[in-house]
């Protein structure tokens, strides 16, 4: 894989902590109090800086829009957790219907 394709990766570590910073509209510190309190676990580069990939960067998103809605770190972090699960699990289903060869006709029927 080139470098550049690595660019197309959502999980790729490509963005320092300012330039994520910049991009959510958030303070350094914020996205450091994530890391410190293990709900969001960068990568390091190897002088230890730490990065952050393009889907990191939409959980920490995420994040921050349920502490501007008043949550606290425990429930908004529990809330994307089973969020998440719960994605995961509407797509195992779908997965097991296209294997089985469910189709929604069928389904109705």
């Amino acid at each position: 894989m080139r470098d550049l394709d690595k660019l197309n990766d959502p999980t790729y570590p490509a963005f320092t902590i300012g330039q994520a910073a910049d991009m959510l509209g958030v303070q350094q510190a914020f996205l450091r109090s994530l890391d410190n309190a293990d709900v969001l676990t960068p990568e390091r580069s190897g002088g230890g800086h730490r990065r952050y990939s393009r889907r990191q960067l939409e959980f920490v998103a995420r994040m921050r829009e349920l502490f501007d809605q008043g949550h606290t770190l425990a429930a908004a972090s529990r809330i994307l957790w089973l969020e998440d699960e719960l994605a995961a699990a509407y797509d195992e289903i779908n997965n097991l219907r296209q294997r089985l060869g469910y189709t929604e006709e069928r389904d109705r029927a």
